[in-house]
């Protein structure tokens, strides 16, 4: 069954209540908003209009930084639980995974990342034994590199009795710069007429993986069962997340008329209506649903609505460019490795999204985050 807003009550059932996260998020932004007025160091001013956004932005001179912290969720538990089952080490993905939840919500700012902090949190120091955090370093120092960013140092605090004694829990911050010519993507740009490109994922990225485990759990096989490709259900969904940076970096520096750009993690394709404008997304052409991701929804028994509300479906990155610019734009987003469509258009009207081959709607208030 699927809420108003298309949110999954399988979803729910594993542990995530947006309708009650996101009313807490709508409490400390109100707080956070009371502090606006807190003196920043001379020649620098907060851009309020950030507030919300995916990363936030202050100027300093003629300069504006990026600044963002994000945490990776769940997924650790799946490699962990896929490291106990086969013996598979995947905690590289998991390295690389965690960067990209950080840099990918940055760039959607337009600010590209210059530093990166790690935050590794444990029950037992006894984590750290084994192959575990080398290949957790490695992935995201690999990440880093990928991003053009100094991975600049992090916290790794022992939390004995909350955090378990075999889990990880993996954040990151970063800081960034956008670069001179380019200008910050807050939503002010969009008008109708833009074209929306969707950039698609490499499987689950960061979002459901607490469906996925509870999908798991209920198999035979668990993380072991294979899907109709032959593709164990564990190895599909420890594929690491796109980062997609370079792709934000090179439409930037090809001049691209880039009005805003939206990284699809937690509430789906509602995330297309991120910015709070009244305007209508339509999308009318999907992007190829990875493997995984049609198996998770089908052994959820989700709805079309409620699928796309929960996962990525195919889609991990949308980029809003001026009408004419979509192509150039997958043009661009070809040449650097990744696979993109023209997928819709930006109308004037409520704000909603309409995913016509579907023939899904999510208003306005499935994206309430204040």
């Amino acid at each position: 069954m699927s809420t108003p807003g298309g949110e999954s009550a399988a979803y729910r059932d594993a542990g995530v209540d947006y309708a009650t996260l996101d009313a807490a998020k709508r409490a400390a932004l109100a707080a956070a908003r009371a502090t606006g007025s807190a003196a920043l160091v001379a020649g620098a001013r907060f851009v309020e209009e950030s507030r919300g956004e995916p990363a936030q932005l202050v100027e300093v001179g003629p300069q504006r930084f990026g600044f963002v912290l994000e945490c990776l969720g769940t997924k650790s538990m799946l490699a962990g639980a896929f490291e106990e089952q086969t013996g598979a080490d995947r905690f590289a993905a998991i390295g690389y995974d965690t960067v990209a939840a950080v840099v990918n919500d940055l760039v959607c700012v337009g600010a590209l990342p210059l530093l990166v902090n790690a935050y590794f949190a444990t029950g037992a120091a006894g984590w750290y034994d084994g192959r575990r955090h080398a290949s957790l370093v490695e992935g995201f120092a690999q990440a880093c590199a990928d991003a053009g960013a100094i991975w600049a140092g992090g916290e790794s605090p022992t939390l004995a009795g909350l955090v378990a004694p075999n889990e990880v829990d993996l954040a990151g911050a970063a800081l960034g710069v956008v670069p001179p010519g380019a200008a910050p993507l807050l939503g002010s740009a969009l008008e109708p007429g833009d074209e929306i490109v969707l950039v698609a994922s490499s499987g689950l990225h960061a979002n459901g993986a607490s469906l996925a485990r509870r999908v798991a759990r209920h198999l035979p096989d668990r993380l072991e069962h294979r899907l109709p490709s032959g593709t164990l259900l564990g190895d599909a969904l420890l594929v690491p997340s796109v980062s997609y940076v370079g792709l934000v970096a090179g439409l930037q520096s090809a001049g691209v008329p880039l009005h805003y750009a939206s990284h699809i993690t937690g509430h789906g394709w509602r995330k297309l209506q991120r910015a709070r404008r009244a305007l209508t997304y339509r999308v009318q052409r999907l992007p190829e649903v990875p493997e995984v991701l049609d198996f998770l929804a089908r052994a959820a028994d989700l709805e079309p609505a409620e699928a796309y509300a929960t996962l990525n479906m195919g889609a991990g990155f949308a980029c809003y460019v001026a009408a004419g610019a979509g192509e150039e734009t997958v043009a661009i987003a070809t040449r650097l490795g990744h696979r993109a469509l023209v997928a819709g258009v930006v109308e004037a009207g409520e704000r909603r999204v309409v995913i016509e081959p579907l023939a899904i709607t999510y208003t306005g208030a499935a994206l309430d985050l204040g």
